[in-house]
């Protein structure tokens, strides 16, 4: 018995080895794993910097959740569409056109606030599907496309708001009809008491988070359980070949930018409904921001890989280090040195994954 049980020991160290190394290959081969260890090295570094000015308590969590969703939202609709091979510069412009679009029709056109709110989808959808035929019929790079796109947009709204308002900022729309229902879709939320706080202060968490992760479940399965997601994959990868196999592959691509419109068009609500009024310049570099997050979150800038999953760590990474910063005394004004640096990093750290993966294989 006792030399059976010598002869299986081996066996069973060599199991063991070969279980550890099948899931570190697993592991590896997972895109969001730079995001999420990114994600968690930033909330330990500011916890341990940051832990008695709050940045631990409810009241700090809810603020950075709160800068992360909205991010979010954007980012995962982008992941999407770098996944695809392609770039939207143009969602910060339709940010901002979309809610004074809403603003001004409501406010300055008495119009009830949830046609305003569809009128103002229709426009922004519009607008990514002309960002996706222009793509798919001129072949230009969409980075120029959607540059232009961005201009365009964000001029004509200025502009136009002048035209009609005199104002690049206009207000008022707490007192429009069908605001209160609007109010409970997409601004409202819920409070928990702080236990941090000594005046008994509550956390105030936005439902903004919701609809962050709502977006990114869904498009998590899009991406690992449809088709759709398989040819997102191949098309970023090769859109030829996945044109050759039968993937309608520009109709895919005119759907993934107009997704991207869409998000942008949710953020500006919420941001309209939440601020009770818009301003001309609101969403301003929230492209970068946005394509700064899918990095974070292992996405390739190139197509072809990538996760929603990622993309919600890289947004939490971003807010966590916008409000760390200021727990931590640091002048805000830093923030865009602390984001250009992970984002170098990030880059760096997912090369180091995808060749790990590939050694892996």
């Amino acid at each position: 018995m006792a030399t059976k049980a010598m002869a299986e020991k081996p066996q069973d160290k060599h199991e063991e080895r070969l279980l550890r190394d099948s899931i570190l290959r697993k592991l590896f081969k997972r895109p969001e794993l730079g995001g999420i260890s990114g994600a968690i090295l930033v909330w330990v570094l500011f916890a341990i910097i940051a832990q008695d000015r709050g940045f631990v308590s409810l009241r700090a969590t809810a603020n950075f959740l709160e800068v992360a969703s909205e991010l979010g939202i954007l980012a995962v609709a982008v992941s999407l569409l770098m996944i695809g091979g392609e770039f939207d510069l143009s969602i910060g412009s339709i940010i901002g056109g979309a809610g004074m679009a809403v603003t001004i029709l409501t406010v300055h056109y008495g119009w009830n606030i949830w046609p305003a709110l569809g009128a103002a989808l229709g426009g922004a959808l519009l607008i990514g599907a002309i960002n996706g035929i222009l793509v798919v019929r001129t072949k230009l790079p969409s980075f120029i496309i959607t540059l232009g796109s961005l201009f365009i947009i964000r001029g004509a709204t200025v502009g136009m708001t002048r035209l009609i308002t005199g104002r690049t900022q206009v207000g008022g729309i707490k007192a429009v009809d069908g605001y209160d229902s609007a109010y409970k879709v997409f601004a409202s939320g819920f409070r928990i008491t702080d236990p941090a706080s000594a005046r008994g202060l509550p956390a105030e968490f936005p439902i903004s988070i919701l609809w962050w992760l709502l977006i990114a479940a869904l498009a998590t399965y899009i991406l690992l359980r449809t088709r759709v997601g398989n040819w997102i994959f191949g098309i970023g990868g090769d859109a030829l070949a996945a044109r050759n196999v039968g993937v309608p592959v520009s109709r895919i691509k005119v759907f993934l930018f107009m997704g991207t419109a869409l998000a942008a068009w949710l953020v500006a609500v919420i941001q309209v409904i939440s601020a009770g009024g818009a301003d001309t310049l609101r969403g301003e570099q929230r492209e970068f921001y946005a394509i700064i997050a899918v990095v974070i979150g292992g996405t390739l800038l190139t197509g072809g890989y990538g996760s929603a999953l990622g993309a919600v760590f890289g947004a939490l990474t971003v807010g966590m280090v916008q409000q760390g910063i200021v727990y931590t005394g640091v002048d805000s004004d830093w923030f865009m040195v602390f984001l250009g640096g992970m984002l170098i990093i990030a880059v760096l750290v997912n090369n180091y994954i995808r060749k790990r993966a590939a050694e892996a294989k």
